[in-house]
Parts: structure tokens; sequence; C-alpha cells
């Protein structure tokens, strides 16, 4: 299945309040806020139509997402990371990281930045991501500030 997925899975900019950016929501609370009780319609999302937005697709599903928040000239933050469950463990989570990093890093930016769920740390690491913060609360779980130089 890993080969067939391969194939068919096509990552691209989503445009903000598109079908899309819909679907994104969806996906987002989905996997990151269901799970803990929450809903992510409850947040203020009007920052979200500054931001660069990523998907992958299988076919016509999307099945990954995450933003990229500029922070400076120099730094852009990753946040907003989410696999559809049934996908992961299927290296999307990965090409996704790869692409939103070449994509960071032709509109001029060299480090990226992110928060990383203490559950996610590892993945982050093998994606040459370091920890540059101690633990630390958001939406009530713990995470760690992480960093790579991608420029």
């Amino acid at each position: 299945m890993k080969a067939e997925i391969k194939n068919t899975v096509q990552i691209r900019e989503l445009n903000y309040s598109s079908d899309d950016y819909r679907k994104e929501l969806e996906l987002r609370d989905e996997v990151l806020r269901k799970p803990l009780g929450m809903s992510l319609y409850n947040d203020n999302l009007e920052g979200d139509r500054n931001d660069m937005h990523i998907g992958v697709f299988l076919g016509e599903q999307l099945v990954g997402v995450l933003i990229l928040t500029r922070l400076s000239d120099t730094d852009v933050k990753m946040r907003q990371v989410a696999v559809a469950e049934n996908m992961q463990s299927q290296k999307v989570g990965s090409r996704m990281v790869r692409f939103a990093e070449d994509y960071a890093r032709g509109k001029g930016f060299k480090n990226m930045v992110l928060n990383a769920r203490k559950t996610a740390v590892a993945f982050y690491e093998k994606q040459g991501y370091s920890t540059i913060s101690g633990e630390f609360l958001e939406i009530n779980i713990p995470h760690y500030k992480m960093h790579k130089q991608i420029g």
C-alpha cells in the first residue's frame, strides 16, 4: 500500500477560505482537538488568514495539513500539524514536513521552529529538529519548543 500511496499523494498550498481550507479545519479539529475533548471552532482562527497552509491529498481526500506562520524575515513557525489517523505511520507526515521546509526555504526563511507535543518529539528529531526548551504546557498538554536550520 505504501508504494500506492507514494504515487497518488499530492502536496500543495491551500488557499485560505477555500473548500480545501474547510477540509483542513475539519481534519485539524478531528486530529488535534476532539481527542482532548475540545473543539477547534472555539479557537480564534483569524490568524489563519495570514498564514501559509499546506495540505496532503490522497486522491480528493485531505489526509494531512500543517500551517506555517511567519515570525520574522528569517524565521517561520510550523504549527497545527495533523495527519488523519488512518494515514499515520505511512510517511505522510515526513513528506509533508520536507515539503514545508522546501516551501519555506523558497520563500527565503532560514529557521523553522515549532512547539511539539511531547508524544511527537521523536518524530521531529527524526526530521532533524532539536529541542530548545524545557517542557511546557500548551492546550493543557506537555510540549517542547524545537528548531531546525533550513537555509
